[in-house]
């Protein structure tokens, strides 16, 4: 029987007859996530420190920001505004 064109094109090659390679997937559990965690350069842990501060400061000026300024409009006032966009 002869390799037709279309029986040529489904040819597995070399790459594709190796084995898969076994990933490392150690994030099932809440203990295997805790161990990961020991693979992350101390550098990186004041970093993480400085940037979440920052994000959290920033989320708390905003909202802050929206409770507390009365000037701060946050949606059309009076009848000219609603006709006008519409």
């Amino acid at each position: 029987m002869r390799a037709t064109t279309a029986m040529r094109m489904f040819r597995q090659t070399p790459r594709m007859m190796r084995p898969v390679p076994k990933e490392d997937q150690a994030g099932h559990t809440i203990s295997q996530r805790l161990r990961k965690l020991k693979q992350i350069p101390a550098e990186l842990i004041p970093l993480a420190a400085v940037v979440g501060f920052a994000v959290a400061a920033a989320g708390y000026s905003c909202v802050r920001k929206f409770y507390v300024d009365k000037n701060l409009r946050l949606g059309r006032q009076g009848p000219t505004g609603r006709a006008a966009d519409h």
